[in-house]
């Protein structure tokens, strides 16, 4: 193989604007309920505006772990070296996405370890659940970063979309949508109750309201159709590792 072809078949060569642009619209459809939330609900656009949370974010050690150090040393790891030397296997392209992925899935089960030595009050099973839920949730992953490597052959679009996810947790799936709370300052009360000067309880000034629930399991709906349409279209590049 030429040195061109390794890097592409690495993942970091060509790089391709357009097909990091289009898998990233096609996992933001899938995050439009959360991203409605955060943005909209709780307002956040007034801060991201500034720039000063994602600053803040990777400020701390936790934050540039999650975001920039996390994503590119593990996509680099399970989608560019395990990923593509699976492609070089008998393995077709769609074994090579199912199969791989447990690698990732398996690569966060420490955190059951972890987390019996950092909260050891917590019953055994509630751990493994949890831990259970974590492989789950990161095989998934796997399997649509696989599936989003092999079609377009972009290492950058998989690590932006790992640090995505990261960002925005997992989706809210049931619960109530409640903008944030304001609550009115305490105001004292003229009457003397006999015991002191006696106050109003806090109230809030803008009361919840069923809208925006609703609206959020909307976009969440719409978002996933969105997501299930668009799939195959917007993960079409010429850049491909196999044919799926």
């Amino acid at each position: 193989m030429s040195r061109p072809e390794i890097f592409h078949l690495l993942g970091w060569y060509p790089l391709r604007l357009d097909d990091v642009f289009k898998t990233m619209l096609l996992t933001m459809l899938l995050f439009l309920g959360p991203l409605f939330e955060r943005v909209i609900v709780e307002g956040e656009w007034k801060h991201y505006m500034t720039g000063k949370p994602m600053q803040e974010t990777l400020s701390t050690w936790t934050g540039w772990r999650n975001l920039v150090a996390g994503p590119i040393t593990e996509e680099v790891m399970f989608r560019s070296l395990i990923t593509s030397l699976a492609i070089l296997t008998p393995y077709t392209p769609k074994q090579t996405i199912l199969i791989t992925p447990l690698y990732f899935g398996v690569a966060h089960i420490h955190h059951f370890y972890e987390s019996r030595l950092t909260y050891p009050q917590i019953p055994v099973m509630g751990t493994l659940f949890t831990s259970l839920f974590q492989f789950t949730y990161t095989t998934l992953f796997g399997w649509y970063a696989n599936f989003v490597f092999v079609r377009t052959g972009s290492l950058y679009s998989i690590i932006l979309i790992h640090s995505f996810c990261n960002w925005m947790g997992f989706p809210r799936l049931w619960g109530r949508v409640e903008p944030e709370v304001v609550l009115a300052p305490v105001q004292p009360v003229t009457e003397d109750t006999g015991r002191g000067p006696a106050y109003r309880p806090p109230y809030r000034e803008n009361a919840p309201s069923i809208f925006w629930t609703v609206a959020y399991y909307f976009w969440l709906v719409a978002g996933v159709i969105g997501f299930k349409t668009n799939l195959w279209t917007l993960t079409a590049s010429t850049n491909r590792l196999g044919a799926i």
